[in-house]
């Protein structure tokens, strides 16, 4: 669904991809909430390794029955760029924010999360990119959004979150790095052709990490002390979100303008907060609101700044930075 052919002159975006655009908003924005759920009662590292082993495997079992092995073919160069993009996307990336999800609120992270474009900018100008001087700017305010969020803490009411760690949000931006150093990498780096084989090995690499480091950490889930709501929740991550979400996005892609995509970005962290209110009771201070808020407008003249800038390359970037 990369690089498909578009009629010269106008059309007008069929509803259906309107819809998918819908559906990530919503999925996507959710995942925090869900983490919130399973977390309560499953080790972080191994839910969230568990959660990309199960993804992966689906996704890998879809591609095959659609594309045969010839979807899987790479050589060594794209395998590399597709394990490491499974260690810094799935293991790193979602890895730091589920364990900084203890001492964070679920809207706090998402809010920190948004950050992601924001580094893409920073790794593109340390290599020798010269971005526009919108997108600097965007990129200042960002740092200005993120500096109030990292004062105003981690708490969220009563969210469930266990204690007010301090280093909590500075782990979940740490995160977001990751996430940033996994897509910046797959655009600059050969990848396999097939981008959904891309993100089925790249969840299964991810989630070998994430399980090795549960078995190094010493996590020992009780499974059946788990509560219906923990399962279902993680059932929701692993199969939902990891299919429905991921195909959803790919279509939108393929039938939208890839700056209207990218709207994601800060319309996810929305989704997040409310979400956390609504069913989880957590509540924000004035000063995270304030500090998310000014995260999310860098984002915006961040995505702005960079819209004429829409290559095959970069969608097949963007997909392979989807939070799936």
């Amino acid at each position: 669904m990369v690089g498909v052919p578009v009629p010269a002159g106008p059309r007008r975006p069929p509803a259906l991809a309107w819809a998918a655009l819908g559906v990530v908003y919503v999925l996507w924005g959710s995942t925090y909430l869900a983490n919130r759920f399973i977390i309560a009662d499953v080790p972080p590292l191994f839910a969230s390794g568990a959660r990309f082993l199960v993804g992966g495997s689906l996704l890998t079992f879809v591609v095959l029955a659609v594309g045969g092995w010839r979807a899987f073919r790479m050589d060594r160069r794209q395998f590399a760029t597709t394990a490491l993009a499974g260690l810094l996307l799935p293991a790193w990336g979602n890895g730091l924010v589920t364990v900084a999800q203890q001492h964070v609120a679920s809207g706090v992270a998402a809010l920190l999360i948004a950050s992601v474009p924001l580094w893409i900018v920073v790794l593109r100008a340390l290599t020798g990119d010269r971005p526009r001087a919108a997108t600097v700017a965007g990129t200042g305010v960002g740092v200005v959004g993120l500096a109030v969020l990292l004062l105003a803490g981690s708490s969220g009411g009563s969210g469930g979150v266990v204690g007010n760690a301090w280093w909590g949000p500075w782990l979940v931006v740490l995160a977001a790095v990751g996430w940033a150093s996994g897509t910046f990498a797959t655009t600059r780096l050969p990848t396999p052709r097939n981008p959904f084989a891309l993100a089925a090995v790249q969840m299964l690499v991810g989630g070998l990490v994430l399980m090795v480091g549960s078995i190094v950490a010493g996590d020992r889930p009780d499974l059946t002390a788990v509560s219906p709501s923990a399962w279902w929740a993680w059932a929701y991550m692993a199969v939902v979100v990891s299919l429905l979400a991921f195909s959803a996005y790919a279509y939108a892609l393929a039938a939208l303008p890839v700056s209207t995509v990218a709207t994601y970005a800060y319309v996810n962290p929305v989704i997040a907060v409310l979400l956390g209110a609504l069913v989880a009771a957590e509540r924000f201070s004035g000063l995270q609101l304030l500090g998310g808020a000014v995260v999310l407008l860098a984002v915006v003249l961040v995505v702005a700044a960079e819209r004429p800038r829409t290559g095959r390359r970069k969608r097949r970037g963007q997909l392979a930075a989807s939070p799936t």
